[in-house]
């Protein structure tokens, strides 16, 4: 079975067993994640419904495309430039194409984790806000009314 799915701005056709390089997706070498934009699927020639396809695929590593030299000139004004640049990518291998039998990435349970924390961190400190009265602003109003007196 084969899909196309899309990560990163490009698309790829993807199979099990495949290795394909993308743009950088967080994670570490081993993780499994799951490509959610899958744009086709099929077996053969024949296609089956998207949506019920997953895809899933393990880390292989985090690594640096080739280096792209960027030189720029402007003839007869003594202006050159040399720059490099080295694109990170993640080098994948996929590991099911399928319906429905993927993995989640370990990462995302991470941060469901830490947004829980964070969320019983917080109810202590609302619960602190709402206690305190508010405060009076009748002060500004009797100084108003002096000044408006004295002018008399």
């Amino acid at each position: 079975m084969f899909a196309v799915v899309r990560t990163g701005g490009k698309q790829y056709r993807v199979a099990a067993g495949d290795k394909i390089a993308v743009e950088k997706l967080a994670g570490e070498a081993g993780d499994t994640i799951t490509l959610g934009d899958i744009l086709l699927a099929g077996e053969g020639d024949t296609l089956s419904d998207a949506g019920k396809v997953t895809v899933s695929a393990e880390i292989i590593a985090q690594a640096k495309s080739e280096k792209v030299i960027v030189f720029k000139k402007r003839r007869r004004h003594n202006y050159r430039r040399k720059n490099g640049h080295r694109q990170q990518m993640t080098l994948l291998r996929i590991t099911d194409v399928g319906t429905g039998s993927a993995k989640k990435a370990a990462p995302k349970k991470e941060a469901a984790k830490q947004d829980d924390a964070a969320d019983q961190q917080a109810a202590p400190k609302k619960e602190a806000a709402e206690k305190k009265a508010p405060a009076k602003k009748a002060a500004p109003a009797k100084a108003a009314a002096k000044k408006t007196a004295d002018k008399k």
